[in-house]
C-alpha cells in the first residue's frame, strides 16, 4: 500500500477526525484531532494492511514565529510511523494550542512512548495525558522553563543545584 492509499484508507476509517492530509515530496502526512489520537494510531498498528509496527518518533515543533501560522495552534505533536513488514512510513501529526497544551498519551500503543513523551514535556513544555510518570527527562527538576520553545530567554540564568546529600 502505498502512502495516498494510506491516506485515503485513514480519511474512510476515521472521517472528521482526520483533519488534514497531505503529500510532500514523498512524506505522507496526516493531520488528527487530539481527541482521536491514541484511536487512529492504535488502528494504524492494529490494521493489518497498514502494519505499523514501529513508533520511530515522537517530536513537537513550536510555530511561534513561523510566518503564516499566525492565529492557528501553536504547537504540533508529531508521531513518525513505520511498518517493517510493508516498508512504508507515515507521519501523524496533531495540533496543539498553547492555552491547552495538552495531548492524550499514546503509552498504551506503543511503550516506548514514554521516554519520548517525557521529553517532549521537558523541552516544549507540552503534557500528556494519562502519562504515568510525567516529569523532567533531560534537565533537573528545578530548572524553570522549556528551552525548545520560541520564546525562551535565549540568557536566561537557571540555580545551579548541587548534589543531595
Amino acid at each position: 500500500m502505498d502512502g495516498a492509499l494510506i491516506l485515503d484508507h485513514l480519511r474512510a476509517a476515521f472521517g472528521a477526525a482526520l483533519v488534514e492530509a497531505h503529500d510532500f515530496r514523498g512524506d505522507h502526512t496526516a493531520v488528527v484531532a487530539r481527541d482521536a489520537i491514541a484511536g487512529v494510531l492504535r488502528h494504524c498498528r492494529d490494521e493489518a494492511a497498514l502494519g505499523f509496527d514501529v513508533l520511530m518518533d515522537l517530536t513537537a515543533v513550536d510555530y511561534l514565529v513561523y510566518p503564516g501560522r499566525e492565529g492557528g495552534s501553536r504547537f504540533e505533536v508529531v508521531y513518525h510511523l513505520y511498518s517493517i513488514a510493508h516498508n512504508h512510513r507515515l507521519r501523524v501529526k496533531v495540533r496543539v494550542p498553547e492555552e491547552d497544551a495538552v495531548v492524550p498519551t499514546v503509552m498504551t500503543v506503543w511503550p516506548i512512548a514514554d521516554w519520548m513523551e517525557r521529553e517532549v514535556w521537558d523541552m516544549f513544555g507540552i503534557r500528556f495525558a494519562g502519562h504515568p510518570d510525567l516529569r523532567r527527562l533531560l534537565l533537573y527538576e528545578e530548572f524553570v522553563g522549556h528551552p525548545l520553545r520560541k520564546d525562551y530567554p535565549i540568557n536566561r540564568r537557571q540555580p545551579l543545584i548541587g548534589p543531595r546529600i
